[in-house]
């Protein structure tokens, strides 16, 4: 019988982040003990309006963040102590350097896709090997496109359709809140190496799994596209295979013929369904457009790269500390406080 809830603290406070924190206070079984970050700017600021307790990462940032204004709780070696896990936000090979001081602390962690498979010898993904992660110090979840493979051709192979795949992603070219930073304008880019880095990062988590994948940069900031080719085992209706991603959890289907024609239309109606941040958590696979010819599969789906690890992040939490042994009724009570559907209209 759990005694008390998982006490979490989350590290870097952007895009991934300030997601994390809503989502864990979002879980009955889990307490948000603060947020850390070295900014001092709108970001954090919002953290405080919330009543989230503020540490500044580093001791360097202490007293620039101070004297900003921001109300601070002490520093990220302060309250280590005090927590079970640190969900790790910060940017693309920061949070490599802060390993050894949660292991310092005796604190378990969770990294996010940036950071390389080396890095805690383990990668994640709710219902591929959660119990490969049950009471480990830390785990990487991967990546929103790696994440969105693994639970998409997961789902296959779970159904016994699954011989190989290959995928071509059309890539977001930046976050949209740093669309004025820099980017790529009025043109696509080809990633140089082919298999892109998505496909062995999606074997860190199912390693017999035969997939490549060709990936392009687009100018655009509303998410990712993927566009699927899979060879069957045997040849299968098309019912076999909407059943078999229907079977699966965080898959949602989207329709054309409902309007739902492009990447920008279903930021609408996420929006439009009081979605926090307009967020889409599930991968969202064009159902009307499915097809399946003998042996052989196609399909798109959309990667909403902001959101589609939180929910993965909450599960790992819950490994990691042992409090739900069981995935999938991780799974679901994540699913059910955020309110992840199969159907959104």
């Amino acid at each position: 019988m759990r005694v008390r809830k998982a006490r979490v603290l989350v590290n870097g406070y952007g895009v991934i982040g300030k997601r994390i924190a809503d989502a864990v206070v979002a879980q009955e079984d889990m307490e948000l003990v603060g947020v850390a970050d070295v900014v001092s700017d709108w970001r954090i600021k919002v953290a405080a309006t919330k009543g989230f307790r503020v540490f500044a990462s580093t001791a360097s940032a202490l007293d620039p963040m101070g004297a900003t204004g921001v109300k601070l709780a002490g520093q990220l070696d302060d309250i280590l102590g005090e927590v079970d896990v640190v969900a790790d936000a910060t940017p693309k090979k920061v949070a490599a350097t802060n390993f050894e001081r949660y292991q310092a602390a005796g604190v378990k962690s969770i990294f996010q896709g940036g950071e390389k498979h080396s890095l805690t010898g383990h990668s994640f993904v709710a219902q591929a090997n959660y119990a490969s992660a049950l009471g480990r110090t830390a785990t990487r979840v991967v990546s929103c496109n790696t994440t969105s493979i693994v639970r998409t051709l997961g789902a296959l192979r779970e159904a016994g359709l699954l011989r190989k795949a290959r995928g071509v992603l059309v890539r977001r070219a930046t976050d949209p809140w740093e669309s004025d930073h820099s980017g790529v304008m009025n043109t696509v880019v080809p990633e140089r190496e082919i298999p892109s880095h998505q496909g062995p990062d999606a074997q860190t988590v199912l390693p017999d799994l035969d997939v490549v994948t060709i990936a392009v940069v687009a100018a655009h900031t509303t998410s990712h596209l993927h566009a699927w080719s899979v060879e069957l085992i045997r040849p299968a209706t098309r019912e076999e295979v909407l059943d078999a991603f229907r079977s699966a959890p965080r898959i949602a289907f989207l329709r054309a013929d409902q309007g739902l024609v492009a990447l920008n239309s279903t930021h609408e109606l996420m929006a439009d369904l009081g979605r926090s941040r307009g967020d889409m958590w599930e991968v969202g696979l064009w159902e009307d457009s499915l097809t399946v010819r003998g042996e052989e599969l196609f399909y798109n789906y959309q990667v909403y790269n902001q959101a589609i690890v939180v929910p993965e992040t909450i599960d790992a939490i819950r490994a990691l500390t042992g409090i739900e042994e069981d995935g999938y009724a991780s799974i679901a009570r994540t699913d059910a406080a955020l309110g992840l559907t199969d159907s959104f209209v």
